[in-house]
């Protein structure tokens, strides 16, 4: 059982949140709070495994309380529940570096806020089975521009299959890693930030001019399009740089995962290899094909582990698919692949 704290100066969020958890039988809600010095008393007394935290509150915010508990002994998990501002963008990234878990997104409009039931049910059970501590990296061995590339796509669903599929990843990995996940303008930088704990390699959000370096994991900036862009360097080896680029969005999106798979097949050819994770709609498809045409390997998580499986039909769809596999299989089928090219 999962005992939760839910901190919210609304009562209707602070109901709704609830309503969403206990439908769950493994979740208990254990008590509420409406705002920052309340939470801290009743994490002392009720010690829940999580903590919602809103951001915004009188009296003491999200982020004063998150200061508070670095000084104790008491650690819940927390996972920070923010609006969709830039305002709130920034608060959760520097959450995140005072020790916040995770975070979700609010949608806009009120009545649709029920909507997020399936996906915070599941980031709270998910939250107690991350490790606290932040995992080691290798020593920077400046190992320069990728000759090979992973790449991986991903959208609703997709945060939590990252966080298992980047533990996973070898810190020896022979290739650089460009994950393009749909998040909000804004909130990419607190993602990568959170990814940067978990996994064994470094991980950024992009920054336009990138180069993708073998041995690190870039993750795609919200609000514009991640381009890999082909270049020559002295010794006559062709790489990736990041281009962002804010063209219209695809499928929706900006970022779309097909313009990132596309431009990358263009560049690597063979040497690229496509991971498709949960998320809806069609984006992946076209792009997983183009990988497969250009001679790398495109590879889709079983549907069991997703959440939602439309991104990976789209590419079942355009018969750009070598191979399926279960989620905690992935990251040694991606090793194994990528030895397999020529660097």
């Amino acid at each position: 059982m999962v005992t939760v704290l839910t901190v919210d100066d609304s009562v209707f969020m602070r109901t709704v949140i609830r309503d969403m958890l206990i439908k769950d039988p493994s979740i208990e809600v254990v008590g509420t709070a409406a705002n920052g010095i309340d939470a801290l008393e009743k994490i002392q007394s009720l010690n829940p495994d999580v903590v919602t935290l809103d951001i915004e509150m009188p009296k003491m915010n999200g982020l004063e309380v998150l200061r508070e508990l670095q000084k104790g002994k008491v650690r819940p998990k927390i996972l920070m529940v923010s609006s969709l501002t830039s305002k709130d963008a920034e608060a959760t990234a520097e959450a995140i570096r005072l020790g916040a878990d995770d975070f979700m997104l609010k949608p806009k409009d009120l009545p649709h806020v029920r909507e997020i039931g399936d996906e915070l049910v599941a980031k709270v059970k998910h939250l107690m089975t991350l490790s606290s501590s932040e995992t080691p990296k290798k020593p920077d061995q400046h190992e320069g521009a990728a000759s090979r590339i992973v790449l991986i796509g991903s959208s609703a669903g997709g945060p939590p299959m990252l966080d298992t599929l980047l533990k996973d990843l070898s810190p020896d990995l022979p290739a650089g890693v460009v994950i393009t996940q749909h998040m909000p303008t804004g909130f990419t930088a607190a993602l990568a930030e959170r990814f940067n704990r978990i996994a064994p390699l470094p991980v950024k959000e992009t920054e336009n001019g990138d180069t993708v370096e073998t041995g690190k994991i870039l993750l795609s900036k919200a609000g514009v399009h991640t381009v890999i862009s082909g270049v020559i360097d002295d010794n006559g080896s062709k790489s990736g740089r990041i281009v962002h680029s804010t063209a219209p969005p695809v499928h929706g999106v900006r970022p779309a995962v097909d313009k990132t798979f596309e431009s990358a097949a263009h560049v690597y050819g063979n040497r690229c290899v496509s991971v498709i994770l949960s998320g809806m709609g069609n984006d992946a498809g076209e792009g997983a094909r183009a990988i497969r045409e250009a001679g790398g390997v495109s590879l889709l998580c079983d549907e069991k582990d997703c959440l939602v499986y439309g991104m990976a039909r789209s590419a079942i769809q355009y018969n750009a698919v070598d191979r399926v596999l279960p989620l905690n299989r992935l990251a040694k089928e991606i090793e194994r692949v990528v030895l397999q090219m020529e660097g």
